[in-house]
């Protein structure tokens, strides 16, 4: 069940309508089971069989952490997740490699993907190793454990979520607001709007340039590249957008998983805007482990390689990702060593800008691409300044007014509250006044008459 459909929005309308019935009870226990039998719904919705690996994920890190003390338990809570994702995403992908390593061609077992399971198995793993570390206590209730694991919203493609964020929130009582879904249906309407207007129309340019880059002039792959970098941003940042919403809407509070990410100045301040809950559950649970950079400058660099590595990987079985997540930790050590200088003058810290998002551009090029072969026919076509059909999409054109629009309002607003750093922009406004309710209906008109009518899933389903 996509988020933008209209079977979602019955669904979520009859659980919003249930928890308002249900906060009228004396505990919590019937809204949690409820909105639990809910996310098991939504989930099962794709496949029921998927239904049960969650389950299992569950009921693993549940006891795990229950007996964390107990060294093979937790080493079990640990291993058990991984090897389920291990084998259920990259089983394949690591026999095929071998078998190309050594020549032979290997019968392939026929698995389905379950939608979702990187994000909840990284809940459930940091779940357990934060008990270990002794940062949270063991959930003694399974049904909140599990809640948390499957809670609808963040299932299928995050954020992902931290225990010690989301359980304190179901020991408390939660209830639906007004002030809570004025605020929670104006970020899904936001994220609506980024994903079926502006993310979905530049998909169509996007996959018209990698399935025949030859066609195109150089300027039009450049265009479409810078398109991609935007398409799969509001994509996900969209996805998030309407995730925190909904849980908004039932009285829930998540995390901004986004943070203007394409105005960094460096790589590394890319990726602390960048998928933000991705990004800090590498560092807190893949970099710091390692050493982080306790052990000097090389044994850093191996650390950030390897952390980056990891990331590439888990966005998908193939190397073309393990590449993008080489590019981008040789990047991170780059500046390491030759940290970005920082100007006064707006010039120089717009070109840094336009230097950085040429960087994450490039390495975008192995993120899109099927194969090696493919994006290499992408970069060969715009660096040789290939001629071919010029075409300027309009979608492109508009994402960019679009997003260059936000940003300055973002900026005005830092300026306007003394901020030397700029946040995410998010339009939440008050509806009970009738300029700002008509805007709000402008945006809903908008969605309703410009959304793509083609079916384009959210980019980090197949994540």
């Amino acid at each position: 069940m996509s988020f933008a459909s209209v079977d979602f929005l019955v669904f979520f309308g009859f659980v919003l309508l249930v928890c308002l019935l249900l906060d009228r009870a004396e505990s919590e226990s019937p809204r949690e089971l409820f909105l639990l039998a809910a996310s098991y719904f939504f989930y099962g919705y794709w496949d029921w069989r998927f239904c049960l690996l969650l389950l299992f994920i569950s009921v693993v890190s549940y006891f795990s952490a229950r007996k964390a003390q107990v060294k093979w338990i937790y080493i079990l809570g640990i291993i058990v997740p991984l090897a389920v994702l291990g084998i259920f995403k990259y089983y394949n992908f690591f026999v095929d490699s071998f078998a190309a390593l050594i020549g032979c061609k290997p019968g392939t077992l026929s698995l389905i993907l379950p939608v979702g399971i990187s994000f909840y198995t990284f809940q459930g793993l940091s779940y357990v190793i934060d008990v270990k570390r002794g940062k949270i206590e063991a959930e003694k209730s399974f049904v909140k454990l599990a809640l948390y694991l499957s809670f609808f919203p963040q299932l299928v493609a995050g954020p992902i979520v931290r225990a010690a964020d989301f359980m304190p929130q179901l020991h408390e009582r939660r209830r639906i607001e007004k002030k809570n879904i004025l605020i929670g249906i104006q970020l899904m309407a936001f994220g609506l709007f980024k994903k079926l207007v502006l993310s979905d129309n530049l998909s169509v340019f996007v996959d018209d340039i990698y399935f025949a880059p030859e066609t195109y002039h150089w300027f039009s792959i450049l265009l479409g590249q810078i398109s991609y970098a935007f398409q799969i941003y509001l994509d996900f940042s969209g996805y998030s957008d309407i995730a925190i919403g909904c849980a908004k809407c039932m009285g829930y509070d998540f995390k901004p998983n986004f943070d203007l990410p394409y105005i960094s100045k460096s790589i590394t301040e890319y990726w602390r805007r960048w998928h933000l809950s991705l990004s800090t559950w590498l560092r807190e649970y893949v970099y710091f482990p390692l050493g982080g950079n306790r052990k000097g400058r090389p044994r850093q660099f191996l650390n950030l390689f390897i952390t980056m590595l990891l990331g590439g990987l888990w966005h998908g079985a193939a190397w073309t990702y393990v590449f993008w997540g080489a590019i981008n930790g040789a990047f991170l050590c780059f500046e390491k060593v030759f940290p970005p200088k920082k100007y006064k003058s707006f010039i120089m810290e717009l070109l840094q800008n336009i230097k950085c998002f040429a960087l994450i551009c490039i390495t975008l090029f192995f993120f899109r691409a099927a194969s090696f072969e493919h994006a290499w026919r992408v970069i060969k076509c715009l660096f040789t300044f290939q001629n071919g059909v010029f075409h300027i999409s309009v979608w492109a054109v508009i994402t960019l007014i679009v997003c260059t629009c936000a940003t300055a309002c973002a900026y005005i607003k830092a300026k306007k509250a003394g901020q030397d750093y700029v946040h995410g922009y998010y339009p939440v406004l008050d509806l009970s006044k009738f300029p700002q309710l008509t805007l709000f209906f402008l945006e809903l008109g908008l969605i309703a008459a410009l959304f793509y009518t083609g079916s384009q899933p959210f980019v980090y389903f197949q994540f």
